[in-house]
């Protein structure tokens, strides 16, 4: 027995959602009638109808099958070449099966759904949602986490800000949120945030929530001191005004009686006894004073005091920032400054210079930053092992902000991220054994990152403009 078949196209691309179809041409090329079924195999095999399913040539006559193909669209469709294949068995002689192949190609698609988990937390110093990612495309998917509110009342610790998640499979992010102030007394308030996911090239989809931040004493502890403190006040106020007066009744009646309650007079024939004075010891001039010593070492010399060493006040960048502000008002400016492990803080520099060394093996430990015209700015640090060391920080305009530290024993820098409330924000990072990165630059609410997250470099130059 003998049979030729034909696939037409032997290789069609299809979108997940939608279907293609290929034709299987075949020939009878044997000489008793037989009748041909098919069957698709492969991964492709479930979303694969036949049409006919099964069919009769003459000896010399070609036939032919329509094969349509409909991937879903979900995860189970995995983006990229499929290669599959039609089993061929014959009525007349089973064992002669064939097997003709072919290649469909699955275009790829993206579907990202998220959800707060729960939708409302409550706390006084802090709500822990978590954020519940799910890839429903058929591609990897590549994200960052990032979280903002109106009025920036909460900070943020997101852990991991950045994601990646296999086609059909979900990723949780832990969300740690801290009011910036403390209700110490009132009623609970609410507070709307949002915890936004973030892919390269691709509009933020923002996923929005609630905490329910609570007063630290309850609304009717605190009328209750009221009114305790206002009664204790009164109290004294009258024990003050109306002080009770106690008389001795045995006072008044000796002086009814004419006798008088001093005590007696010394006798005046009883001479009272003279202190003795002793031997005159000879003069001696009084030691000046401290406020006579100063005023008169100048005239012999030498008998002026140490003055004392003032220590000179440290330039930070708020300081750089105030002044490159007042020289050149109703501009953005950013200054910074960086210490660098064994030389310590550098001198400021603004606007786009470097802060730090290139190729001197001297990592970053901390940086200083201070904005002008931003209406403040938020950090956080990527450290070494330690990894995000801290929650978001953020300062106003002319503050310092400082990230990483400079204690001996902390680890040095390896990223940084910050933003700003107003205007952009674009930053140029250089790590060890590495280029400078290139300049990136946002715009708030999203966040800039710089540096690296490999464990074996570090950070050792910058520069920030606004």
């Amino acid at each position: 027995m003998s049979l030729w078949t034909s696939l037409e196209p032997a290789s069609s691309t299809v979108d997940p959602g939608g279907s293609t179809k290929v034709r299987l041409r075949l020939r009878n090329t044997g000489d008793v009638v037989d009748e041909y079924r098919f069957e698709p195999v492969g991964d492709v095999a479930p979303w694969t109808t036949v049409e006919p399913q099964a069919l009769r040539l003459y000896p010399g006559t070609t036939g032919t099958v329509e094969l349509t193909f409909a991937p879903p669209r979900s995860p189970d469709a995995a983006a990229g070449p499929n290669p599959y294949a039609v089993r061929i068995t014959p009525t007349e002689h089973p064992e002669a099966t064939t097997v003709p192949e072919g290649n469909l190609t699955i275009t790829p698609f993206t579907e990202v759904r998220a959800e707060l988990v729960p939708p409302t937390v409550k706390g006084r110093f802090r709500g822990r949602p978590k954020l519940a990612i799910d890839n429903l495309g058929n591609t990897k998917l590549t994200a960052s986490v990032s979280g903002s509110d109106n009025g920036d009342h909460l900070s943020y610790d997101i852990h991991p800000s950045n994601v990646q998640i296999e086609p059909g499979r979900a990723a949780f992010v832990r969300a740690t949120l801290r009011p910036r102030q403390i209700i110490w007394f009132g009623s609970k308030e609410q507070r709307p945030y949002s915890l936004a996911v973030q892919r390269s090239g691709i509009k933020a989809q923002p996923v929005e929530g609630t905490y329910v931040q609570r007063g630290f004493l309850p609304r009717w502890l605190a009328t209750f001191l009221g009114v305790f403190m206002a009664l204790a006040i009164t109290f004294v106020m009258l024990w003050l005004a109306y002080k009770p007066q106690v008389r001795s009744a045995a006072t008044e009646k000796l002086q009814e009686a004419g006798v008088s309650t001093l005590p007696p007079s010394p006798s005046a024939s009883l001479p009272l006894p003279q202190p003795s004075i002793p031997p005159q010891a000879p003069t001696q001039e009084a030691a000046p004073s401290p406020t006579e010593k100063s005023a008169g070492g100048g005239d012999g010399g030498g008998g002026s005091g140490k003055k004392k060493e003032t220590k000179p006040t440290e330039v930070t960048a708020a300081t750089a920032v105030t002044r490159l502000a007042a020289d050149d008002p109703g501009v953005r400016h950013i200054c910074y400054r960086a210490y660098e492990t064994g030389e310590g803080w550098q001198k400021p520099v603004c606007d786009g210079a470097m802060a730090g060394t290139v190729g001197q093996n001297r990592p970053i430990k901390s940086l200083n930053l201070a904005v002008s015209g931003t209406k403040g700015m938020n950090g956080n640090e990527f450290v070494h092992e330690k990894e995000w060391l801290n929650p978001w920080t953020g300062v106003a305009d002319g503050v310092d902000l400082y990230l990483g530290s400079t204690k001996a024993d902390d680890p040095y820098m390896l990223a940084f991220g910050v933003n700003v409330t107003e205007g952009g924000i674009c930053q140029n990072a250089h790590v060890h054994d590495q280029a400078w990165l290139g300049l990136q630059c946002n715009t708030p609410p999203k966040y800039i990152l710089g540096g690296t997250f490999n464990q074996s470099l570090w950070l050792e130059a910058v520069k920030f403009t606004v």
